[in-house]
């Protein structure tokens, strides 16, 4: 499998997420430059954290207009696994890729530290390693993580399971503890913390590592090819 790392200025957790894909997991990989215009030979996009063009405007706001996220909708359109992490996760919600908006954490104050995320949803192509209701330690790096959407997009993602990932205590005032959220196609997942930099117990634990597996396997058994 063959994944891309979309690079935006101000990316500064692509050589992670690299680390995380080529060392780890084991799989090919690539940087992608904002700029470019074809994503057509990769079967994986993954969009990083960071700051995309200082946070401008708002978290992800500027980088969604950048040209390489015509091809990340496409791709996505497509069928294609597309994960976007922090900052990552801000500029799929700004693109429309994934419902909702991001505000300031509900401290005002930056937070970074590792955290227990409950696995809501084990039924996934980003989460199928996992098992349900399980608890998992990732860290967060975030100045605005706090989920919000309405009532009626609410709604719609507990009655369509899109809720993936929630905290066990909320760290950042994020309605219904929400961590990770999917489309409701289940091929695109936004997530605040951070799983490539927790890929190896080195780093203080290794449970973010099951949701590139779990990208993966689930690709593998979807395009094995039968005798």
């Amino acid at each position: 499998m063959k994944f891309a790392v979309i690079v935006f200025p101000g990316s500064n957790c692509d050589v992670d997420m690299y680390h995380a894909i080529k060392d780890e997991l084991g799989e090919e990989v690539e940087y992608v430059w904002h700029d470019d215009d074809s994503l057509d030979e990769f079967d994986g996009i993954l969009l990083p954290g960071g700051f995309s063009y200082g946070d401008y405007l708002r978290s992800g706001a500027i980088a969604r207009f950048s040209k390489v996220m015509q091809e990340v909708i496409k791709a996505a359109e497509a069928g294609k696994p597309v994960l976007g992490i922090c900052n990552g996760f801000q500029i799929l919600l700004e693109a429309g890729l994934l419902p909702g908006a991001m505000r300031r954490n509900e401290s005002l104050s930056f937070i970074c530290k590792p955290v227990e995320l409950k696995v809501e949803n084990s039924a996934t192509m980003f989460s199928a390693e996992y098992e349900e209701g399980q608890t998992i330690t990732i860290p967060v790096a975030h100045g605005e993580g706090n989920y919000y959407c309405d009532a009626e997009t609410l709604a719609n993602l507990k009655a369509n399971n899109q809720i993936v990932f929630t905290y066990t205590q909320n760290v950042n005032g994020s309605l219904e503890d929400i961590a990770g959220i999917m489309n409701e196609r289940g091929n695109v997942l936004g997530m605040m913390p951070h799983p490539e930099r927790a890929v190896d117990t080195l780093l203080g634990s290794a449970d973010g590592l099951k949701i590139f597996q779990s990208i993966v396997k689930t690709w593998r058994e979807a395009h094995v090819v039968k005798a």
